[in-house]
């Protein structure tokens, strides 16, 4: 039977990871529902033993029957403990499981009514075994979060304050701690790369077969694996916060949550129950039959309709975590698969959403050294591009400056072995007495350099384009989303520049959050269905306001994050077309699952009224509602081959 422990363990713990602890891994079953599960298949298992040795009785010594009717008795009576507790249970608490337990319950009551009781007895046997089966392949979904849990319980070694290594547990760390990852060991919560290089598996967060080469200035995922080298990383965040203690709180929701079409069966419950029993009166009152009544309210079980759904979106949902796509509720795998629009984000959405040197204009061509002389002195200053140039060596290739002068909002001044040097705007030249070349016509930040008071190069950069950008919104635009709009607080030169680059021509510059909002709104008073894409705060209310949200993962801001519906944890855009066309696989594979469910279910609802399941109709009609589940089942079970590698972009930025 389903009963009290067998449906109610189908929510995850509110433990854990759910809640900000990072070292619990997800408890699968509560002791309490252990113990009642266990209870369960000892009194069936109990059961069936004494029915076989009745049955047995029966055939070898025909003349004793009392000896052969005590012991199917007794199996039914001991079966009896949970379908009662459970028809009990349903009906304090109803729910869509709970038809099945009713129903099963006046089936057992109606076998012992007319003296059946082989039928009392191996009724409920055999659909506690099979609600097993289903109680199986909805704890699978358990054990995907359960792995992530793992993830985040590990070791790490602490660098202390006077520079010697400690080995302690990752929950114990702060935002701020420095941690030292050796070749072999797991990254012990999400940080900031200050020292090394290394390659590191991500796969288990972003779904990213390619190994990340990790190096200085870039962010890495707790719970990556560090294949190679030796990475000293200072911690930014931690617990529930990190990226991978997200990746579990999103699971845990999206399996809590409920498909529409679930709930458009909860509503219509109270009616099935009572059509049902109207068919097993008439069929009783027609056919004077016991068996075909006991049969048609077993044959009316709703297990397999009700699984479809369910069913279908965790496996959805799990496959979707594999491909680095954390859903927040299974009701988006149906919205994506009828979008008609994209409303997209450019700053860390489209681009990087940093700065990157794009080219140098040197004056006789590209000194030796140039890119090592302007990190040394872009690391020399806070400034937004300094801090870019700065990330353009390895810390152990800066060189050592003297005398550093920095000039507020102009750049930098200082003696390096090189000679005197200066790094900054224009004007910083002018102020210098340095004569320059003509300043480059760019769009976007531009730093000169010069060296001993000859001026040595333009160094220009920007924020770059993503490389899978345009062939992520030509994906979508054969998907459906042919109508595509770039919506952008930056100016309109820079808006249009990136709109060429990935075929947008709809474009609105310099908005506002509110305007993002209003332009979203207006797609939906419009009749289209936009998918909202984007990482920032500025976004968070178009994102909350579209059909569905999807944020960014790898650096999208918090807010960002709880208003989208989707998150990206790679951030990479070519996951939008994946998550569209598993989508639509999913609903194909749902509406399999329903017309299964619900046709097996009326195929043998009928078959039974019309007495044709013969003598030992509500048996066979039970084995054949089991099968049902099955099937429903292992359909819903063939979503898990659903696969998309991505190709590696090797022209990507460092964080």
């Amino acid at each position: 039977m389903s009963g009290e422990a067998v449906h109610t363990h189908a929510e995850p713990s509110q433990d854990g990871a759910a809640h900000g602890k990072p070292a619990a891994p997800v408890s699968m079953l509560t002791s309490a529902e252990q113990r009642s599960a266990a209870r369960q298949l000892t009194l069936a298992m109990l059961a069936l033993g004494l029915l076989a040795l009745g049955l047995i009785w029966r055939f070898f010594a025909p003349e004793q029957v009392g000896v052969s009717q005590l012991l199917l008795g007794a199996a039914s009576l001991l079966v009896a403990i949970p379908v009662v507790s459970a028809g009990w249970h349903s009906l304090r608490y109803p729910s869509l499981h709970g038809i099945t337990d009713q129903l099963i319950a006046l089936a057992m009551l109606g076998a012992w009514a007319t003296g059946d009781l082989m039928t009392a007895a191996l009724l409920p046997i055999i659909m506690i075994f099979g609600h097993v089966l289903e109680e199986r392949s909805v704890i699978g979904s358990q054990e995907a979060i359960q792995a992530l849990g793992k993830l985040t319980r590990s070791h790490a070694r602490l660098v202390t304050a006077d520079g010697s290594i400690r080995e302690v547990d990752n929950g114990t760390l702060v935002a701020g701690d420095q941690v030292e990852v050796r070749a072999g060991d797991r990254v012990p919560a999400d940080g900031r790369v200050i020292s090394g290089q290394a390659s590191l598996d991500t796969a288990p967060i972003t779904g990213e077969s390619v190994p990340l080469e990790a190096r200085a200035g870039m962010d890495v995922f707790g719970g990556a694996i560090n294949l190679d080298g030796l990475l000293r990383i200072e911690v930014t965040r931690i617990g529930n916060e990190s990226t991978l203690g997200k990746v579990i709180a999103l699971m845990q929701n999206a399996e809590r949550s409920k498909p529409p079409i679930t709930r458009l069966l909860e509503r219509y419950a109270g009616s099935y129950m009572v059509l049902v029993l109207l068919i097993a009166a008439v069929t009783w009152f027609i056919t004077n039959n016991a068996q075909a009544m006991l049969a048609v309210l077993v044959a009316a079980c709703p297990c397999a309709l009700v699984l479809s759904a369910p069913a279908t979106a965790i496996a959805g949902i799990a496959v979707a975590a594999r491909h680095g796509i954390l859903i927040r509720s299974s009701a988006f795998l149906e919205e994506l698969a009828d979008l008609t629009s994209l409303v997209v984000d450019k700053t860390g959405t489209l681009t990087f959403g940093s700065l990157r040197l794009q080219s140098v204009q040197a004056v006789n061509g590209e000194p030796e050294g140039v890119l090592s002389l302007a990190a040394s002195l872009g690391a020399a200053s806070s400034h937004p591009v300094s801090r870019a140039l700065a990330l353009l060596v390895n810390k152990d290739q800066l060189l050592p400056l003297e005398d550093i002068r920095e000039r507020q909002g102009l750049g930098v001044v200082a003696r390096t072995p090189h000679g005197e040097a200066a790094l900054g705007r224009p004007e910083l030249f002018e102020q210098l007495g340095i004569a320059t070349t003509a300043v480059p016509d760019h769009d976007g930040p531009i730093a000169g350099l010069a060296v001993n008071g000859a001026f040595v190069a333009w160094l220009l950069l920007a924020d770059s384009l993503k490389p899978e950008a345009r062939q992520a919104l030509a994906e979508l635009r054969e998907l459906g989303m042919g109508r595509q709009l770039l919506l952008t607080g930056d100016r309109q030169s820079v808006a249009d520049s990136v709109g060429r680059e990935v075929g947008i021509s709809d474009i609105e510059a310099q908005a506002l959050p509110e305007d993002k909002l209003n332009r979203v709104m207006g797609e939906i008073k419009n009749g289209f269905r936009p998918m909202v894409v984007g990482d920032g705060i500025n976004d968070s209310l178009a994102l909350k306001a579209g059909v569905v949200g999807v944020a960014m993962g790898a650096g999208g801001a918090d807010i960002a994050l709880a208003s989208a519906d989707i998150v990206l944890i790679g951030s990479d855009l070519r996951r939008l077309g994946t998550c569209v066309r598993l989508s639509r696989q999913c609903r194909h594979t749902l509406q399999v699952n329903v017309i299964i469910g619900l046709g097996w279910t009326l195929a043998i609802v009928a078959l039974a009224a019309f007495g044709v399941l013969g003598a030992a109709g509500a048996m066979i009609a039970a084995v054949l509602h089991n099968l049902s589940t099955l099937l429903v089942l292992g359909n819903a079970g063939r979503l898990l081959r659903f696969h998309e590698p991505i190709a590696k972009f090797h022209n990507s930025p460092q964080a």
